[in-house]
This record gives C-alpha cells, structure tokens and sequence, in this order.
C-alpha cells in the first residue's frame, strides 16, 4: 500500500505545480500592463483572457480522452498503441486549431458579442485577440501532448512545460514592452511565443517517453505483427470501431464541458446582475474553490494514470485499491482545505482585498466556502477515475443531472434566498456529481 501512495504522490505532486503555475500566465500580463499600461489595457487583457479561457476549456476533451485511452494502452504493454493514439490526437487539435485561426474573424465577432466588449477596452483588445489567435494550434496540441504524457505515467514533464513556458512569457514580454514599447501588442507576442514553446517542448518531452520498457526489439516485433495484422479485414473492422469508441469518448466530453461552463458562466452572471458587492464577494469567494481545485486535479490526474493502467492490464484489485486510496487522499486535503477555510477565512479574504464593503459583504457568505471542499472533493476524485478509465458517459450524465440541479434550486430559491440561493445551488451541483458518479461506479 505505501508503494501505490508513493505512485499516486509522484503523479500528483508535479500536477499540482503545474495546476498552480497556469494561472500565472495571466497574472503575468496583468502586473507587466498594470505598471506600464492604464486601467482599459487591464481590461483588455482580462477579457481577452476569458475569451481564450473559455474557447479552450470547450476542447479540453482533446485532453481527457488521450490521457485515459493512454493509460489503458500502457497498462495493457501496447506501446505502439500509444503512438496511433498521440497521432490521431495530435491531428485532431492541430485541425481544430487551424479551424479556429482560419475562422477568427467571425470568432472575433461573436466572442466579443458575448463578452459585451465596447469602447477602449475593446479597441485595446482586438489587437491582443489578433495576435494570440495564433496560438491556437500550439495550445490545443499542447492540450493532447499533456494528456498522452500524463497516461505514459509522467507528470514531471508537464510541470517542467508549465514552468518554462511562465519564464518565456515574463521574459519575452518584458523586453517587448519595457525594451521596446510595444504595449499591449508586446503581451500578446509574449504570450504566443510562450504556447509555441511550450508545444515545441512537448513535442520533445514526448518523444522522450515514446519508448517502451521492454525495449526496442519488442516495438519492433510488435510493428511487424501489427503490419500483418493489419491486412485482414476482421483488424480492419476492429481499427474502424476503436475509432468510433474513441470518436464517442470525446463527444461525451465535450458534452459535459458544455455542462460545466453553463454553470460556471451562469454562477458569475447572476451574481452580477445582483450588484458589484455581490459580484466582487462571489469573486473573492471563488477563489477558495479556485485553490482547492488546484490541489484536487493534482490527485485527480494521478488518477487517470493510475485508474487506466490497471484497467489496461487487466488488474482489478489494483483498481480498487487506487480508487480506495485516492479517496482516502482526496478527504484528507478536503479535511485540511475546511480547516484552513473555517480558521482562516477571514484573514484569507483581507489579503485578496483591502475594500472593506466587500470584505464584509463576502464574510456574509464565507460559511458557503468553507463547506466547498467536503461537497467537491468525491467529483474531483472520481473524475480522474472516470477519465482514466474512459467512462466519458457517465461523466456527462454527472454533470448534466447536476447542471438541472443547479438551475433548478436557482430559479426556485433565489426569490427567497437571493445569492444564498446561488451558493447552495454551486454546492448542491458539486455534491450531485460525486453522488451520481459512485452511483454509476458501484453499477
């Protein structure tokens, strides 16, 4: 048992960095244009940002089915597998991402339209959109090196990414805006070549772990059987449904994406429209979740390693054994998060901010955020588990009785309740995935 926590620890831990280091991508731009730049370049930056955030997470499928079919392929010793999954992956997002660049006009348009992005801010911005759209080959291919690396057993390699891509950002933009003045434009340069660096170091990274640990006699004996193999109409028919199942595996997905960004937009959009202090209380809030999620995934993609290796191989007790520990794991941070929550909540909230209104209007709600672990932590866990062992079904299932959850206890209680009604419909939305998903587990 100590060795699987040690696995579970070595996949987690450089997950976590990494989880903790995206952010600061952004973070990056915004200190560099709050020192050089006026308050619409901030603007500009943080509703490109969003943009981007939000046309990206809808391809994070191009993630979660490479890392869970991965891992089956690895625990099962198809190694060359492996590499048809990375191929037919990596094609997909570089399709979708020329997609994306040859349509970014009419993205511009309607990404704009929904952002309500008018004035200054908008004018600031279609530069910074024009440059980073440029990126978008290099993040979605990324998106799938970083799934395939993380079913090969290897974390460490994304993290290094993470942190190198964070240096290329600072240190391209900071000799672009300071050195030569190129402002808001100078961002944007630093941040595309930060997402083609990190691709290209992918790209490396993965050719570094496409070896088998059996050798290359045996990947050469496996081609051949496979050549053969191949010719028969029966392999022929098995390649067109593996095809179709994982064709399958990315559309449920992407489903249960939709579901989740449905929530996520409609929780910010509802605590706007009752007013700046709520907005800005619910913000301050997030962050507690924003945290806990950063440790959370650390152990959620340990899981998806985990889970699908030993569903590859074909080994049951050791399946259950990693689902057993890693809920074991997941309460215990959940346990330590609340603690951290109840104890430190306050002191938490005045350090993000100085506005006492908005200190006192968020201390109305922090009890909200405190039970954020406890209700998050089994979706969280099982979410890795689900992925790794490629039940996209049952994730979007999850997810989709848990959105009609949420719009339902919002639209019911928030005449009552006002945004006590909106943090108990997120709580409640959390607590449905973890319960839905065991459900769907146990059957």
């Amino acid at each position: 048992m100590k060795s699987l926590d040690r696995e579970i620890l070595r996949l987690a831990l450089p997950s976590i960095v990494s989880n903790i280091t995206v952010p600061l991508l952004g973070l990056c731009d915004v200190t560099i244009m709050g020192h050089v730049g006026g308050a619409a370049s901030i603007g500009a930056i943080a509703v490109g940002s969003m943009i981007f955030n939000v046309m990206y997470w809808l391809f994070v499928f191009l993630r979660m089915s490479t890392s869970g079919l991965t891992a089956q392929a690895y625990g099962a010793g198809q190694w060359e597998n492996t590499r048809r999954i990375l191929r037919r992956s990596l094609t997909t997002a570089l399709l979708f991402g020329l997609a994306i660049v040859v349509l970014q006009v009419p993205l511009r348009w309607l990404t704009f339209w929904l952002m309500q992005a008018d004035g200054e801010v908008a004018a600031l911005c279609i530069p910074y959109y024009y440059i980073c759209i440029w990126g978008a080959p290099a993040v979605l291919g990324l998106y799938v090196l970083t799934g395939w690396l993380v079913g090969m057993q290897n974390t460490r390699v994304p993290m290094m990414i993470a942190i190198g891509q964070n240096v290329v950002n600072i240190a391209v933009s900071l000799v672009l805006v300071i050195g030569f003045g190129l402002g808001l434009r100078g961002v944007a340069i630093g941040t595309l070549v930060a997402q083609w660096t990190g691709f290209l170091a992918g790209i490396v990274g993965s050719l570094a772990s496409s070896s088998s640990p059996t050798g290359e006699r045996n990947i050469y004996l496996l081609r051949r059987n496979i050549t053969k193999r191949l010719t028969s109409p029966l392999s022929l028919w098995r390649g067109v449904r593996d095809e179709a199942r994982e064709a399958s595996i990315e559309v449920y997905i992407f489903l249960r994406t939709l579901c989740l960004v449905s929530v996520n937009l409609w929780f910010t959009s509802a605590g706007s429209a009752q007013g700046p202090l709520i907005l800005a209380a619910n913000t301050l809030l997030m962050q507690f979740f924003m945290i806990y999620s950063y440790m959370m995934d650390g152990f959620a993609n340990a899981g998806e390693a985990l889970s699908g290796r030993y569903l590859g191989a074909g080994d049951k007790p050791m399946l259950r054994q990693t689902v057993h520990r890693l809920f074991l794991w997941g309460g215990g941070v959940a346990l330590f998060f609340t603690l951290v929550y109840w104890l430190g909540g306050m002191p938490l909230l005045r350090l993000l901010t100085s506005d006492g209104a908005v200190v006192s209007t968020a201390h109305t709600y922090l009890p909200w955020a405190v039970l954020i672990p406890a209700a998050g932590m089994a979706a969280f866990v099982w979410d890795g588990i689900f992925i790794g062992t490629t039940r996209s079904r049952g994730m979007f299932v999850s997810c989709f009785w848990a959105a009609a959850v949420f719009f339902a206890l919002w639209l019911t209680l928030h005449p009552l309740m006002g945004n006590h009604a909106l943090w108990l419909a997120l709580l409640a939305y959390l607590t449905m995935r973890g319960l839905v998903q065991t459900f769907l587990w146990k059957a």
